[in-house]
C-alpha cells in the first residue's frame, strides 16, 4: 500500500438500509455529501442540506450502454431547485442516483462551486471511467490563489470520500514512479493533465510495489499493483481484436481508453499500446484489457524480480502476515 495517511470517514444511513439515502463526512473536513437513489428524490428535496450553494452529480446507466456509467455534473445556489427541474427533464431520464455536494460551514460561495463543477468534469473526462451528459465544459478559474488551494484540496478529498459511496469514476489514478521512499506528494496537474486541479501522485518502492510483466502473443505488458488497483504502466501493449469472451464491463473500459487516446494503434504491430498508466480493478481485469479476452490475471502476470505468479507472490505474502498470528495462538496460555 502507498504511504498516505488514514482517514476516518463518518457514513449515516438516513433510512436505516444500506441502499437507502445516505450523508457521508470525512473527519475535520467542512465538506459535506448527501447520496441518494432517485426514488428518494421527494425525501431528498426536504432536507436543509439541498437548499445551500453546492454541486451535484447525477448517476445512472449510459442509455447507449448499460454496462457504462453516465454522469451529469452540475452546480446552483438552491442545489434542491435544480435537482428538481432534472426529475422533470426528459432529457436527463438516466440518472438512478443523485450525489450532493455541499459545505457545513456554509463558506461555498457560487464561484467556489463553479469551479468544483469544472473540476470535476474533468476529472471524469480525465480518468474515463464514466461518460459525462454535460454538453460543454463551463471551464472556471476566476478565484483567488487563496481560494484555488483551498477548493483543490476540497476536492482531493471528494476523490477520496466518494469512490466509498460507489462513485469510483472520480478516483485518481496513481502516477507510478520509483523511489526509494514511499510517500504521496501533491503535485501540479498540468503534469497529469487536469488543467488547475491537483491530483496525488504516488512514488512507488519497488521492493513494496513489485512489477508485474505478461507476455503473450507477440504482446508485452508491465503492470504495478498500487492501492488494491493494478494499475498497467505506458508503453504496454495490447491486443486490437476482442474475443466474445471478454467481460463487458473491460469492453466498454477498452473502448472508452481508445477514445480519449489512452490505447492507440501502436504503428506498424497491428496492435494497441497504452500511451498513460491506467488502473484497474484486479489483475484478471488488467489482463483481459491487454489480451482482448477472458482471462486468469493470477497465473499470466509474473513478477520481475522473482518471476513466479502474481498468486504465487500473492500467496507468498499472505504466509508472511500469517506467521506472527500464527505464533500469537500458539502462544497463548492452555
Amino acid at each position: 500500500m502507498s504511504n498516505l495517511a488514514g482517514r476516518t470517514i463518518k457514513l449515516f444511513l438516513v433510512d436505516g438500509v444500506p441502499d437507502g439515502m445516505r450523508t457521508a463526512e470525512i473527519m475535520s473536513w467542512t465538506g459535506h455529501v448527501l447520496f441518494a437513489p432517485r426514488a428518494s428524490v421527494a425525501a431528498l428535496l426536504a432536507r436543509p442540506e439541498v437548499r445551500k450553494t453546492g454541486a451535484y452529480l447525477l448517476i445512472g446507466p449510459d442509455p447507449q450502454d448499460a454496462d457504462q456509467t453516465m454522469v451529469y455534473v452540475g452546480e446552483g445556489d438552491n442545489v434542491g431547485v435544480r435537482i428538481s427541474s432534472h426529475n422533470k427533464d426528459s432529457d436527463k431520464q438516466f440518472w438512478e442516483h443523485v450525489c450532493v455536494i455541499t459545505s457545513k460551514d456554509l463558506n461555498l460561495t457560487k464561484a467556489h462551486v463553479r469551479y468544483l463543477e469544472s473540476r470535476l468534469i474533468k476529472i471524469i473526462d480525465r480518468e474515463g471511467r464514466a461518460s459525462l451528459a454535460n454538453k460543454s465544459d463551463p471551464d472556471f478559474d476566476l478565484l483567488p490563489e487563496s481560494d484555488l488551494a483551498d477548493m483543490d484540496d476540497f476536492i482531493a478529498r471528494l476523490q477520496i470520500l466518494l469512490p466509498v459511496l460507489g462513485a469510483d469514476f472520480v478516483r485518481p489514478t496513481p502516477q507510478v514512479r520509483s523511489s526509494k521512499a514511499v510517500k504521496p506528494t501533491i503535485i501540479p496537474s498540468s503534469e497529469a493533465g487536469i488543467d488547475g486541479a491537483q491530483v496525488q501522485k504516488y512514488s512507488v518502492d519497488a521492493a513494496t510495489h513489485p512489477e508485474f510483466r505478461m507476455s503473450a502473443g507477440g504482446l508485452q505488458a508491465r503492470a504495478v499493483e498500487v492501492d488494491g488497483q493494478m494499475i498497467i504502466l505506458a508503453g504496454s501493449d495490447a491486443r486490437s481484436e476482442e474475443a466474445p469472451s471478454l467481460a463487458s464491463n473491460v469492453r466498454t473500459y477498452r473502448e472508452q481508453l481508445r477514445r480519449t487516446g489512452k490505447l492507440h494503434p501502436a504503428e506498424g504491430t497491428g496492435n494497441l499500446r497504452f500511451t498513460e498508466d491506467v488502473a484497474f480493478t484486479s489483475p484478471s481485469a488488467a489482463a483481459q484489457a491487454v489480451m482482448g479476452t477472458s482471462r486468469n490475471g493470477r497465473t499470466d502476470w509474473i513478477n520481475t524480480a522473482t518471476n513466479e505468479t502474481y498468486a504465487a507472490w500473492q500467496d507468498r505474502q499472505v504466509a508472511r502476515a500469517e506467521g506472527p498470528v500464527v505464533e500469537a495462538v500458539h502462544e497463548q496460555p492452555q
